[in-house]
């Protein structure tokens, strides 16, 4: 099993209420199923917002890039059920 490589502390946190996230491209996986049961990403500036697809209304997360990119990663590496048997 691989390590993953962990991202610092400050690479996830809520969205600020100063953010404008009105013009945001939300999408979802095509994987989803149509039920509103999993999240939604936007690539913005510098950061990816993520947010659940159940309820749009609460402040999404926030995660730079380089902490996207490691989570992706990782996930392509091995199947998720594998990592926590």
């Amino acid at each position: 099993m691989s390590t993953p490589n962990m991202a610092a502390r400050h690479d996830a946190m809520t969205a600020p209420h100063s953010v404008d996230l009105a013009h945001a491209r939300w999408r979802k996986s095509s994987y989803s199923g149509g039920a509103n049961d999993c999240v939604e990403v936007a690539a913005l500036d510098d950061r990816t917002a993520v947010r659940d697809s159940k309820d749009i209304s609460r402040r999404p997360l926030f995660f730079s890039k380089a902490a996207m990119h490691a989570l992706i990663r990782e996930i392509a590496c091995e199947p998720v059920g594998e990592r926590w048997s």
